[in-house]
This record gives structure tokens, sequence and C-alpha cells, in this order.
């Protein structure tokens, strides 16, 4: 991290985990000795509306929850609607995102009410707001695992494999352990893996 506080957003819908998400990137933080402030704010619905954590870090003080607009320094998104939406407010011409590319359609959407953006369109309007943007299939990969809520985990661990954060398997598999339980650490391992696997190749694009 080459900001103190760097600013982390992570955003989605209610039932995507993106809150679980945000807990264990921040225990993973302050176990390695950085001091680590999330803030949460949730959309009209639990199951279905915005879910979006500040999460602030520091390695000299403890900041406010708040991100102020225009700060966020990476969008980790599970929602691609969620990721145009959060950083139109809270991205500048040096965020990074990593972008789940599958939508969730609200009623409104499915109803006819709302139109759900054009996917190609949806992307480019990301990375016009970041120095630079990845997607990732991370649903579809989860659900290949039997389980969509690890989609939050493959974005981890693509986080990982872009160098963004410190974030390790040893010092995940510490924080599952705390924040969920042992039982969970092999399938959310195999997770993390599956996000640096899915990411290995963009990197490799910009290298």
């Amino acid at each position: 991290m080459n900001k103190d506080p760097y600013n982390l957003v992570v955003a989605g819908v209610g039932g995507q985990g993106n809150v679980l998400g945000s807990q264990l990137i921040g225990t993973v933080l302050v176990n390695q000795g950085y001091k680590v402030t999330i803030g949460e704010t949730y959309g009209a619905s639990q199951r279905g509306g915005s879910v979006m954590s500040h999460v602030r870090i520091s390695a000299k003080r403890q900041y406010g929850p708040l991100i102020p607009p225009r700060f966020a320094d990476l969008v980790i998104a599970l929602e691609p609607s969620e990721a145009a939406r959060v950083l139109a407010r809270y991205g500048n011409r040096n965020t990074v995102a990593i972008v789940n590319t599958r939508p969730v359609y609200s009623i409104d959407v499915t109803g006819g009410a709302v139109h759900y953006p054009e996917t190609n369109g949806l992307m480019e309007k990301i990375r016009s707001l970041t120095s630079k943007a990845y997607f990732l299939d991370a649903t579809d990969r989860a659900l290949q695992m039997g389980n969509p809520i690890l989609a939050n985990i493959i974005m981890i661990g693509a986080v990982s494999a872009a160098g963004i954060l410190p974030i390790t398997e040893s010092n995940l598999e510490k924080a599952i352990s705390e924040v969920l339980s042992s039982e969970k650490v092999s399938v959310n391992l195999k997770a993390f893996a599956v996000g640096k696997e899915l990411i290995a190749s963009q990197i490799s694009r910009d290298c």
C-alpha cells in the first residue's frame, strides 16, 4: 500500500457476502499490525439492496469510518452496476477496481420498471472511472464450487494476486478461523486460489 490511509470500498447487494469479505480483509490487516476502521451502509432491503463497506487502513492511526467522495484507492465490487455507482462517487483517476461480472437484477429490473445497463457499456463506464479495472466471473466460479457466497473469497484472492493488499494464504487462513471457524478454512482457501488464478492472465497482460 502506497498511501496512508489506504481507502477500500467493498460493494455489492444484500446476500452476496461483501460485509463478511470486508471483515476478513480487516482481520488480516489488523493481525499484521495495521489500524483498520470499517463502516457499513445498507440499502432499502437486507437482501437485494445495496450494501457497501468502507475499509480505512493505516499504519499510523485510526481514521473515521467514512471515506470522503473521490478518495477510494480500491473498489472491490461483487456486482457490476454497484461498481459503477460507487466509482461515480468515490473513484478518482488513481482508483483500481476489481469487479465481479455477474449482474444481480433487482425487483424493479425483473418487473420491467427499470432498465439494467448494457454489459459492454457498463464495463466501459467502469474503466473510465478508474486507472485500472479487472473483471472476473467470480460468481460463476463460486457456483462451480457449490456455493455462490464464495465469490467474495475469490475476489480477495484476486486482490492478493494483484499485489494490492498484503493478503497471503496463511494470514487469510488465520482470519477465517477467527471470523468463521476452522471447518470453513479448506473451502475458502480453495476459493482464494481460484481468485488468484482468475486474475493472473489479466495481470500478465499488464506486464
